[in-house]
């Protein structure tokens, strides 16, 4: 039984890594998905904080025309008063209390707006700073593996097998020489060749009875003498 229990620990390790193994395989598409709709999500947020903005715009307006007709009204009833036409001034005082009423209510609607406004714009901050500093991180990920991808390449074909990095190392310095043999055996053919030319044109020469061969002892006694004298 105890051997039977590390068996089904076992493959369930496996299947853990093999689990692993195909999300770490993904992880990059994964994350480019995920910031994909971090911006849609975010996008909608900015639309509901345009609607919860004109809201607390309209509830402003609201608020100061009210204000308007209070002060309006007030003035209205102290002019009543002033007339000692208390009746009149209880009708407008009855008014006062209505707009009063609904001065309260539209005011605690815009601050509750102005208060929604206020958070929805910092949360909108730091997620717009948060998502460019993930596409950010991202960047250097993909780098970084395409980087680690080349060197991995590099190591599986030549760091794991030194004998054939030496058999190309060997093949290159052989086709180094090969061309440099090459290359002196040019120059050598150029210079015989032209070697042979002078040989033959001196040839011609000679047969023309232009040029001697060889200066008899004669002339060659007579030029001595002659530096001699000098």
């Amino acid at each position: 039984m105890a051997i039977f229990k590390k068996l089904i620990t076992a493959l369930r390790g496996s299947v853990n890594e093999a689990g692993e193994a195909i999300i770490d395989a993904q992880a990059l598409r994964i994350l480019d998905q995920e910031i994909r709709d971090a911006d849609v999500e975010l996008k909608q947020a900015k639309e509901s904080l345009a609607s919860i903005l004109a809201q607390q715009k309209l509830a402003d307006k609201e608020v100061e025309k009210i204000q308007v007709e209070i002060t309006e009204y007030e003035n209205y009833a102290i002019k009543a008063l002033e007339s000692n036409n208390e009746k009149l001034a209880l009708e407008v005082a009855e008014k006062l209390s209505v707009l009063e009423k609904k001065y309260t209510v539209n005011k605690e609607q815009a601050t509750y707006f102005a208060d929604n406004v206020k958070n929805l714009r910092q949360i909108i901050l730091q997620t717009e700073i948060n998502i460019r500093n993930l596409k950010q991180q991202v960047d250097i990920v993909k780098a970084t593996e395409s980087v680690q991808k080349a060197q991995s390449a590099i190591a599986q074909r030549y760091g794991n097998s030194t004998t054939k990095l030496q058999t190309a190392l060997d093949s290159l310095e052989r086709i180094k020489k090969r061309q440099e043999k090459t290359s002196a055996t040019i120059e050598a053919k150029k210079e015989l060749l032209g070697s042979e030319t002078q040989d033959s044109l001196d040839r011609k020469l000679e047969e023309a009875g232009i040029k001697s061969s060889n200066q008899s002892a004669e002339a060659i006694l007579t030029r001595l003498k002659e530096k001699q004298i000098n």
